[in-house]
């Protein structure tokens, strides 16, 4: 079934994992538009990130919740540098292991751990849901964070559910310097030579929005989705749509929510047309 996007435009907004969805798409003939929505960098003070690891080693945490599966590759880039690896590994052991979707999963997996659970829903809500069915008081439990959210609603949860939380921010985006690439993208769907946007995860909207509102041309934005299909891979990114009034064109198979569906839930609408591109010519 290769080849199946053969000839269509695809614009992906690139975040953490979205390498891995840039080659799955050319493995099916598309031709992949990529914007860089920000730069990862470490943490500017690598300090605080740290000392979290050596608290973690020297008393290891009773449960550990992974937000991304980045902020556990970038505390796993400090503890091989302060050669501190196995025992952080052994630590982590010892925790019950929560997942804030398949990402952070993938990443335990990469390092010889499994999660206990994992989020239904890839939200700070879904974390806090899935912590509310269980007995927390008296608990220490290690929460890596990511940037720019407001994390205090979570934390405030499950400390009303009598655990210790201790947080760590591995992690910076530098936004500022993708602003180019977005509203590069944003002319692209408005002069109608993109196929479909796929977006994997909410942030990514989020951030298409910002940078429209900052750059005043969410006008241009909102015309250019409109004329665009719009793929969504799963419940959290469709709903995150439907806040900003804007619509799912493509869907994967119920219960699918990964690339691979995203992807074959593409071909399958594309098909009905030819590529923008052919249409042109």
């Amino acid at each position: 079934m290769a080849d199946r996007l053969n000839g269509y435009r695809i614009l992906i907004l690139e975040t953490r994992e979205e390498a891995q969805f840039s080659r799955l798409l050319t493995e099916q003939g598309a031709d992949v538009l990529q914007c860089p929505m920000f730069t990862i960098h470490d943490a500017p003070d690598p300090a605080p990130v740290e000392a979290w690891i050596r608290r973690s080693i020297e008393k290891p945490f009773d449960d550990l919740v992974l937000m991304t599966g980045e902020g556990l590759r970038r505390l796993m880039k400090v503890v091989r540098r302060i050669d501190a690896e196995q025992a952080f590994v052994a630590s982590l052991g010892k925790a019950r292991k929560f997942a804030r979707g398949p990402k952070p999963g993938k990443a335990l997996r990469e390092i010889g751990l499994e999660p206990q659970m994992t989020t239904e829903k890839p939200t700070s809500e879904g974390v806090a849901e899935m912590l509310s069915r269980l007995d927390l008081s008296g608990h220490r439990l290690g929460l890596q964070l990511y940037p720019d959210k407001d994390h205090s609603v979570l934390i405030g949860a499950i400390k009303a559910q009598g655990a210790e939380v201790d947080t760590v921010l591995p992690y910076a985006y530098d936004a500022q310097a993708a602003d180019a690439n977005i509203i590069a993208a944003i002319d692209e769907m408005a002069e109608g030579r993109i196929d479909a946007i796929a977006l994997t995860n909410l942030g990514q909207i989020r951030r298409l929005m910002e940078v429209a509102r900052a750059k005043g041309c969410e006008d241009r934005l909102r015309d250019g989705l409109e004329r665009t299909p719009i793929a969504s891979v799963g419940p959290a990114v469709s709903d995150e749509l439907k806040s900003h009034g804007l619509r799912t064109d493509i869907y994967p198979a119920e219960d699918a929510f990964f690339m691979r569906p995203l992807i074959s839930a593409m071909a399958a609408a594309l098909g009905k047309n030819p590529p923008r591109a052919a249409a042109r010519n």
